[in-house]
C-alpha cells in the first residue's frame, strides 16, 4: 500500500475559506449533535404516546398504534427521508409545497423529523414492553387509590416502565446519532458529509474518516456515561436495577 499519510492536513485551510479542515469536521459534528437531539426529542414524545396507546383497552387506540409502528419501523429510513423531502412537497397544495421547498435549512428539519419519527416506532415498542412487564398489581393499586387512567399512567406505570427500559433507550439514542448520517442523501452536510468533503478536496481519505470515527466514538462515550448516571439517579433501592 503506497499511501502518503498527512496528519497535518487537519490544520491546513479548507477550500471554502471557513477555517481549517478540522473546523469543517467540528462544524459537521455540531450539526450531527443538533439533528440527533431534536430527532431524539421527537422520538421520545411520539414514541411515548404511541407506546401508551398500544397498552390501552381501546381497540381503536391499539390499532392506531399498531399502524404507526408498522409504517415507520418497516420502511427503510433512506426511503422515508426521500418521501418527506422530495415527494411530500409535490403531494401538498401548491402553496404549501412551495413553502416547504423554500423553508430555510429544509434538509436539517427534514432529517430531524424523519429520523425522529423512524425512531419513535422503536421507542413505542420498548415502552409497550416495559408497561406490559409491570406486575398487574401496579395498575390495580393505582385504581384502588382512586386514580384515573391518565393519572395511573402518569404517576405509577410510566415512571416504573421508563426505569425498566432505560438501558435499551440508551442504545436507541446511539442509533439515532448514527442514523443522522443517512441525511447526507438529502443534502445535510453533517459529520459524515464533512468527512466525505474533506477527502474529496484533500485526497486524504483515511485521515478524514479516522477523525470522523474518533468523533463519533467520543460522542457515544459521552452519551453512554450520561445515561449510566441517569440510570443510577432514577434507580429505586430494592427494585429492578436499584441497590
Amino acid at each position: 500500500m503506497n499511501y502518503n499519510w498527512n496528519w497535518k492536513i487537519f490544520f491546513e485551510p479548507n477550500p471554502m475559506g471557513t477555517g481549517t479542515y478540522l473546523d469543517m469536521l467540528l462544524s459537521g459534528l455540531w450539526l450531527t449533535i443538533k439533528t440527533a437531539l431534536l430527532a431524539w426529542i421527537i422520538a421520545l414524545i411520539f414514541g411515548s404516546i404511541v407506546g401508551v396507546m398500544r397498552t390501552l383497552p381501546s381497540k381503536a387506540a391499539d390499532w392506531f398504534g399498531f399502524c404507526w409502528v408498522e409504517f415507520f419501523r418497516n420502511m427503510p429510513l433512506l426511503v422515508q427521508l426521500f418521501l418527506w423531502f422530495f415527494v411530500l412537497p409535490e403531494l401538498l397544495p401548491k402553496a404549501a409545497g412551495l413553502w416547504l421547498k423554500q423553508l430555510p435549512n429544509a434538509p436539517f428539519w427534514t432529517a430531524a423529523i424523519g429520523v425522529g419519527l423512524f425512531m419513535s416506532a422503536r421507542v413505542a415498542v420498548q415502552l409497550q414492553a416495559g408497561i406490559s412487564s409491570l406486575p398487574r398489581g401496579q395498575k390495580m393499586a393505582a385504581t384502588a387509590l382512586g386514580l384515573t387512567t391518565v393519572q395511573g399512567y402518569r404517576y405509577v406505570l410510566l415512571p416504573m416502565a421508563f426505569r425498566i427500559i432505560l438501558p435499551p433507550l440508551t442504545s436507541e439514542f446511539l442509533n439515532t446519532i448514527k442514523n443522522t448520517a443517512v441525511a447526507i442523501t438529502i443534502g445535510l452536510i453533517e459529520l459524515t458529509g464533512q468527512a466525505r468533503s474533506m477527502q474529496e478536496f484533500s485526497f486524504q481519505v483515511f485521515e478524514a474518516f479516522t477523525a470522523a470515527t474518533i468523533l463519533y466514538l467520543l460522542v457515544n462515550a459521552v452519551v453512554v456515561t450520561a445515561m449510566r448516571f441517569l440510570e443510577r439517579w432514577v434507580a429505586i433501592p430494592g427494585y429492578i436495577s436499584g441497590k
